[in-house]
Formats: structure tokens, C-alpha cells, sequence
């Protein structure tokens, strides 16, 4: 599998080739404006500025799919994100990850790399909601809640996903290792 496979479609409706990428560590992320694990913005945003002149991006993929966190247009989102936490990192447009309309490239990233549990202290709470997810979603619930995270090399292979619940020393470990 390789994400140069995929396109994705950026808020003004412009379609980018994920192969634009190509050769860079990538970070993709399904994201909220209202969700609990929204301050990983700050992280992210701070993981960027230290590594982006080394070859690695972030691409951001918002969500509403997880309890309404993410009722703004495209629009508002950005606005959001730049005003409170200082994005710069690729936003692109609002969508689904789980159903029937799933973004492909969520779909094929979470079939590489299933689902093995939630971690930490939200471990117990993470997993009750997730389960009501499941059941809205059946055997197309892909992603289990706002802000998980996938790791891609540079050759457009996933490296390793990382749930909401992980440690982001851990995440920036990762990215590190990769560059």
C-alpha cells in the first residue's frame, strides 16, 4: 500500500495527489474542532515547526463523524484552527472516515493498520464510546475516535498508527526515528 495512491481534496475544492509528497514523512490526521483531544493541535502544530524543514508534513483531515465535534464549515474550521492553535500544517476538506462514504485513503490506512486498543488513562471512558461508534458503523468503523494518527515514511508506506489516546512523546519519537 502506498498513499501515493490517494488524492485528497483541499476546502476550495482543489484536488492534490498525495504523491505531491512523495519522500516526505507525513503525519495524517483525522481531526476536531470540539473534541477532548483537540489541545493536540498545540502539539502537532509545535511538532511541524521543529520538523517541516526536514521533509515531514502533516496533513490534516477534519471530522464530524464522532459525536458532532465538528459542526463548522470548511471554512470555520480553518479559521479555528490558524486563530486558537496557530496551524500552518495542510488542512483539507471535512469528511467522513468510517460508513460508506469514507475518505478511501482512511479506509485503506485503517485496514493496513487496524485497531489494537485504546492506552492510558482515557483507556476505560475511550472504550464505551468507541463501541457506540462501532455499532453506527458496523464492520465500516475504521477509525475509533477523532485524532488518530498515521505515520508514513517516505517511500508512501505506513509506518505505524497512533490512537487519540496515545502519548504525543511517543508520536514525536516515531516522526523522529523516520527522518
Amino acid at each position: 500500500m502506498s498513499v501515493y495512491n490517494h488524492s485528497a481534496i483541499k476546502p476550495d475544492g482543489t484536488t492534490v495527489p498525495l504523491s505531491d509528497y512523495a519522500g516526505k514523512v507525513l503525519l495524517i490526521v483525522n481531526t476536531a474542532t470540539g473534541c477532548g483531544f483537540t489541545p493536540q493541535y498545540e502539539q502537532l502544530e509545535a511538532m511541524y515547526a521543529e520538523y517541516r524543514d526536514q521533509g515531514f508534513e502533516i496533513l490534516d483531515f477534519p471530522c464530524n463523524q464522532f459525536a458532532n465535534q465538528t459542526p463548522e464549515d470548511d471554512e470555520g474550521i480553518h479559521e479555528f484552527c490558524t486563530l486558537k492553535f496557530g496551524t500552518e500544517f495542510p488542512q483539507f476538506k471535512k469528511g467522513d472516515v468510517n460508513g460508506d462514504n469514507a475518505n478511501p485513503l482512511f479506509v485503506e490506512l485503517a485496514t493496513e493498520k487496524p485497531f489494537e486498543g485504546f492506552s492510558g488513562l482515557k483507556k476505560v471512558i475511550m472504550n464505551k464510546v468507541a463501541k457506540s461508534v462501532d455499532k453506527e458503523f458496523g464492520d465500516k468503523a475504521y477509525i475509533k475516535w477523532n485524532f488518530t494518527k498515521f505515520l508514513i515514511a517516505r517511500d508512501g508506506t505506513i509506518v505505524a498508527r497512533f490512537e487519540p489516546t496515545a502519548k504525543m512523546d511517543e508520536v514525536k519519537k516515531a516522526v523522529a526515528a523516520q527522518l
